[in-house]
This record gives structure tokens, C-alpha cells and sequence, in this order.
């Protein structure tokens, strides 16, 4: 059994290389849409500030998907690999669409789904966290779009009579600063969920690991209250690496496809991402970067004219929001299910 406690452990980061792959490319996909970097410098530009969110955010967002969304008492080893399993397939089938889904919400709804197939309903624990993480489905798009349309119209009247080729330069450094922001906020926030799930596991099997020695002795964890040190910095490195190998598609359709935008509208959507993102980490409330760096994209290029936005390409984005928890549950439900047939626990 310890074996197979390892080999989840592993998927789990697995998943967060897959969050990282899909994922993080939402954190670029402005300064590459602007030219300002070529994809490649951007990737490794997002990856080491992915990275860096480890010594400067603290794990208020693993504690909650750790502990504040699911019954811990009906967690084991299966409804773990099943929450995986669903999450994992559903960014694979978003990726291969190019379509910008959340990771984020994947695991959360693959997570829940498999605690439903194994101990029904009362598996949830309604209250706060779920108000909060379900509120922000449509806060986090909704909050980047205000702060990037304000941010935008102050930078418009303040640099109204500025030269366009100074102001254009200018925001191409700024760009740089804003980008690293926004990178960091999406390491400080996604690669928590992944911490909250492999705590959640550990802590389901300490009756297992109290009594082993050696490097097997870390994984001993006696409650959710707080994460391991090298599950962080193995969350944060897996994440980072998946930044590094992925995502030229999604990049494509984020920083090109919505709308047009320039140095100075990318650095007003990242900076406006990033602060909504890490708003919401101090709070403990897991939220998708991909849900507001859209939004946040989206009120950039609604300053200039409506149109400029292309909102059907848009609500194909939100369509696809929609869709995720549901259909990661009901992929990892059937997970779960065959997990259970297989695996005896």
C-alpha cells in the first residue's frame, strides 16, 4: 500500500506539470500577444517567477482544498488517484482544443466528484470555501475585467499627452515587471491546490506512514493544518517545469485571438491579473488564472471600442468555464468507481 500511496503522490505532480503545461501559459500570453518577448523568453520568464511564489506567499489556499472542501474522513488513497485522474483528462481534452479551461476548477470538481462516488453527497462539506470558490467563477473574470478597464483609462488620461513611440517603450519594460507579477500571483495560487490534495492524502494514510523510516518517514502527516516543506518545493518545481515545456496553443488564443493588444494593454490586463489573483490568495479562496487574466484582457480591449473585443471567442471561454467542474466530477466519479473494483482498501 505504501507503494501505491508513492505512485499518487507522483500523479499528483504529474498534474501540476500538466497545470503548469496548460495553465501558466495564461500568465504569458499577453507579453507574447505584445511582442515584447519571444515565446520562448516568456516561458522561462513565467517558470522562474512560478517558481519564486515559494518564498513569498504562504499556503492559505493548500489548507483549504486540503481540508475545507471535503470530508477528510471519507478521503483515501482512490478518491485522491480518481480526483486526478478526472482533472488530468479534462485538461488534456481542453489542451488538445485549445481551449483556456481551469486547471484549478478541474481538480476541485474531480476532487469533489470522487468523494460523491464513494460516500455520496454528504462527502461535501457546504459552507464557506465552496460559497467563496464557486462565488469566484464569476468574480475573478469580473474583477480582472474592472480593474483592467480602470487600470487602462487612468494609464490612457495620465499618458494622454505623452510621445506614442516614448510611452510605447516605456510599457515595454513595465510589460516585464508586470508579467513576473502575474506569474508569481499564478504560482502563489495554482500550485497550492495540488499541496491541499497531496496533504489530503498523507494525512488519510498517516496510520500507514507513522511507523516508517527513512525518506519514507516525511511522508507522515498528522492533520491538514499545515504542508510539508518538500511538498512545496516539489509543487512549485513540478509546476514550473510544465511552464517551461507548454502551452504555444493556449498562448495563441489569450494573447492574440480575444483582442489586440500592446505593450501598454498588456501591462494594464497582467498587472490587473495579478492583483485579483493574489488578492484572492491571501484570502485562502482557490481561483483561476485563466478565468481572470480573460477578464482582465477583455476590459483592456473594451477600452478602445467594443468591438476590439471578439466575443465569440469569449463565450466560447466561458462556455467552456462552465462545463469544467461538472465534467471533471463525472470523469472522476467513474474513475473512482474503477478504482474501487480494482483496488481494495
Amino acid at each position: 500500500m505504501i507503494g501505491y500511496v508513492v505512485a499518487i503522490i507522483l500523479v499528483a505532480f504529474v498534474f501540476d506539470f500538466s497545470n503548469g503545461f496548460h495553465d501558466s501559459a495564461n500568465s504569458i500570453a499577453t507579453i507574447v500577444g505584445t511582442r515584447v518577448l519571444s515565446p520562448v523568453a516568456a516561458v522561462v520568464w513565467a517558470a522562474s517567477f512560478n517558481f519564486l511564489a515559494l518564498f513569498t506567499v504562504g499556503t492559505a489556499v493548500a489548507k483549504t482544498v486540503g481540508s475545507g472542501m471535503i470530508d477528510v474522513a471519507i478521503v483515501n488513497p482512490n478518491v485522491v488517484l480518481a480526483a486526478l485522474l478526472g482533472a488530468i483528462a479534462w485538461n488534456l481534452i481542453t489542451w488538445a482544443y485549445g481551449i483556456p479551461s481551469s486547471s484549478s476548477h478541474a481538480l476541485i470538481g474531480g476532487y469533489a466528484g470522487a468523494a460523491i462516488a464513494k460516500a455520496g453527497w454528504a462527502a461535501i462539506v457546504w459552507g464557506r470555501k465552496w460559497i467563496e470558490t464557486l462565488s469566484f467563477i464569476v468574480l475573478s473574470p469580473i474583477a480582472g475585467l474592472i480593474v483592467g478597464l480602470t487600470l487602462m483609462t487612468a494609464i490612457y488620461w495620465l499618458f494622454r499627452r505623452a510621445n506614442p513611440g516614448k510611452a510605447d517603450r516605456l510599457f515595454r519594460v513595465m510589460q516585464l515587471g508586470s508579467s513576473a507579477l502575474l506569474s508569481l500571483a499564478h504560482g502563489g495560487n495554482d500550485a497550492q491546490k495540488t499541496m491541499g490534495i497531496i496533504v489530503g492524502l498523507l494525512v488519510s494514510v498517516r496510520a500507514l506512514t507513522a511507523h516508517q523510516t527513512g525518506l519514507l518517514g516525511h511522508l507522515y502527516v498528522e492533520n491538514a493544518n499545515g504542508v510539508p516543506f518538500w511538498v512545496e518545493v516539489t509543487a512549485y518545481t513540478a509546476m514550473s517545469l510544465g511552464t517551461l515545456f507548454g502551452g504555444w496553443r493556449i498562448v495563441a488564443t489569450m494573447g492574440r485571438r480575444i483582442t489586440k493588444l500592446r505593450p501598454v494593454g498588456g501591462f494594464a490586463a497582467e498587472t490587473a491579473g495579478a492583483i485579483a489573483i493574489l488578492g484572492a490568495t491571501a484570502l485562502g479562496i482557490p481561483v483561476s488564472t485563466t478565468h481572470t487574466i480573460t477578464g482582465a484582457i477583455v476590459g483592456v480591449g473594451a477600452t478602445t471600442r467594443l468591438s476590439a473585443v471578439r466575443w465569440g471567442l469569449a463565450r466560447r471561454i466561458v462556455w467552456a468555464w462552465v462545463v469544467t467542474i461538472p465534467s471533471a466530477g463525472i470523469m472522476a466519479a467513474l474513475a473512482y468507481w474503477l478504482l474501487a473494483s480494482i483496488v481494495k482498501i
